[in-house]
């Protein structure tokens, strides 16, 4: 009895460790367990008990007209804090592609905030021809509005014309509209299109008045900070100042001299050098600062303004400032890209926007606010430029071309101007007289084509209806069929041989300046830098394209992206 006894009690002290044994392992894994959660949770986006980590402003730069290179061409003149912060803080993409054809302002900016192409947001062009109809069309037209803040038809404006989303619509939805999102530019297009169709407001530059203003579209008169801010009359005292060189001017090594035969100079001067007495020019006609880099002053003032006006960046929610800068644009087209005006303006925008980074810094944070910079498209050398130098170019002229065209369908169709015009490097056909006609819209496509690959500088001309069987290359492929728009392309896509384009101005030693819209990498491979809130330090060499901006932008800020996207995030730009 005694050892059954003992027994028992030391049988009962086994099972009373094994259950000390159980209940630690239990309490062990329940708090393993526990500590996995609150680590899971706290690399998720958000939790329960906190709010969603966003920036607390976004500032999209589109730097019209600035190719790729210029990052680096004066790379070694640029301040600290400018470009080169950009570059040595944030995450560049250096092989970035304009995923269309033809490379315009209208389509760019739209682009860059849709993530979609024509074929599926619609603005074929800064102009374009709806094709049942025969109506030219402005991208940004819509007499259904009227001007706020000036008594001109500048103001008869809105985004309608956009039919997809926008990434600065998808926040403004994403947030219950409690997101402020705010469109500047000199251009028109430049600050509807990027702002989208909710936008609190976009705003641009009025030549008449000197004012910035708006349409009835957003509003139906300007904010008090919008009125105080034109009443300061800063295009006119800009103007003033005239355009004088920021550096000696033999310091400009980058660019050709200061007086080149490519150049094209302004009305009332004798060639096209610095400085300019703007003072003394521009006569009222306060439109000449967008050919100035005033223009980018300015318009940098006007985004400060915003910010400041409407508190940018000091609400709970994500707030939105789309800026683009119009003047390198302009100063582009008249000087070429080789001028000692394009290197002062990148030299003087450098400058301005290390203030600007240093101002938001200031006003919203460092670290709290993301600000990305890109451009809606290049520019080509010039082409007297690249044939005085052996490189094959030269001017492609559409007029004379049409012209020509609808001679040769004239004698075999006996019907005159079936060829509204070649706008945006493609065939308008007049839809409404063919049909009247009774003519074979297969037919007259081909004897077109047929014509025009017999002209000078043309590579191909492609029926856009079967452009995914067309012997072409891939490349030139995917971008003829993502630009073209059904309702508002030409049905023929005309290609031309590198070097050649039309559309810019004549002296009389030949083409000056420059210009855009072609395939070609000096007009379709644009800088692309992140910098601030959610961007790591680096670089990417892989092919990124124009429809990741708007998908990027999108991840980051864990929102939808727009409804016609077909980019994709570049994961490498996000912490």
């Amino acid at each position: 009895m005694l050892i059954f006894a003992l027994y028992q009690i030391v049988f009962q002290m086994k099972i009373k460790h094994l259950l000390l044994l159980l209940f630690a392992f239990a309490a062990i894994t329940v708090s393993a367990q526990t500590k996995k959660k609150k680590t899971t949770a706290a690399m998720a986006p958000a939790s329960a008990a906190g709010t969603l980590p966003r920036p607390k402003l976004v500032v999209g730069i589109v730097v019209d007209q600035m190719r790729w290179d210029y990052l680096y061409r004066f790379y070694d003149r640029y301040q600290n804090n400018g470009f080169k912060r950009l570059l040595n803080e944030g995450f560049s993409c250096e092989n970035t592609q304009v995923d269309y054809i033809p490379t315009f302002t209208g389509p760019g900016h739209s682009c860059i905030y849709t993530g979609s192409v024509p074929a599926i947001h619609g603005i074929a062009g800064n102009d374009f021809i709806i094709q049942a109809t025969g109506k030219s069309i402005y991208c940004t037209e819509d007499t259904t509005v009227n001007t706020v803040g000036s008594t001109s038809t500048a103001g008869q404006m809105s985004p309608r014309n956009l039919l997809t989303s926008t990434v600065t619509d998808e926040l403004r939805l994403a947030t219950n509209f409690r997101s402020k999102v705010i469109g500047i530019a000199l251009k028109d297009r430049g600050g509807i299109l990027p702002a989208g169709h909710t936008a609190n407001a976009a705003y641009w530059f009025d030549d008449k008045t000197g004012n910035w203003i708006s349409s009835t579209y957003y509003m139906t008169g300007l904010p008090q900070w919008v009125k105080d801010f034109n009443d300061q009359k800063l295009a006119e005292t800009y103007l003033k100042q005239d355009w004088t060189p920021l550096y000696p001017i033999d310091s400009y090594v980058q660019t050709l001299p200061d007086n080149t035969k490519y150049e094209g100079k302004f009305k009332g001067t004798d060639a096209p050098t610095l400085p300019v007495k703007t003072s003394a020019l521009y006569k009222g006609n306060l439109g000449m600062i967008r050919s100035t880099p005033y223009g980018n002053t300015l318009s940098i003032d006007m985004a400060v303004a915003a910010i400041n006006g409407e508190q940018l960046g000091q609400h709970e929610v994500t707030d939105f400032l789309a800026l683009s800068l119009s003047s390198p644009d302009y100063i582009g087209h008249q000087f070429g890209i080789n001028a000692v005006e394009i290197e002062d303006t990148y030299l003087r925008l450098d400058r301005e926007l290390a203030a600007f980074f240093t101002y938001l810094d200031a006003k919203v944070g460092k670290g709290n606010y993301t600000v990305f910079l890109t451009a809606d498209h290049g520019a080509a050398h010039n082409t007297a430029f690249l044939k005085d130098h052996g490189i094959p170019a030269d001017v492609w002229d559409d007029s004379l071309v049409k012209d020509s065209l609808n001679k040769f369908l004239l004698n075999k169709y006996k019907v005159e101007k079936l060829v509204i015009g070649l706008t945006n490097y493609q065939v308008n056909f007049n839809n409404q007289t063919i049909k009247y006609a009774q003519l074979s819209k297969d037919a007259l496509i081909k004897d077109a084509i047929e014509f025009l690959e017999k002209q000078r500088g043309v590579a191909y001309a492609i029926d856009m209806r079967h452009a995914q069987t067309a012997n072409i290359p891939d490349e030139l492929r995917t971008r003829v069929v993502n630009g073209y728009s059904m309702e508002h392309s030409g049905v023929i896509q005309i290609i031309l041989q590198p070097g050649w384009f039309t559309g810019h101005g004549s002296g009389d030693n030949g083409p000056t300046g420059t210009t855009h819209g072609t395939w070609n990498p000096y007009d379709t491979h644009i800088p692309l830098v992140f910098m601030g809130w959610g961007i790591p330090h680096g670089h990417l060499n892989r092919e990124t394209h124009m429809t990741d901006i708007a998908a990027t932008v999108a991840a980051l800020l864990h929102i939808q992206a727009p409804n016609g996207c077909i980019g994709k995030p570049i994961s490498e730009a996000l912490k």
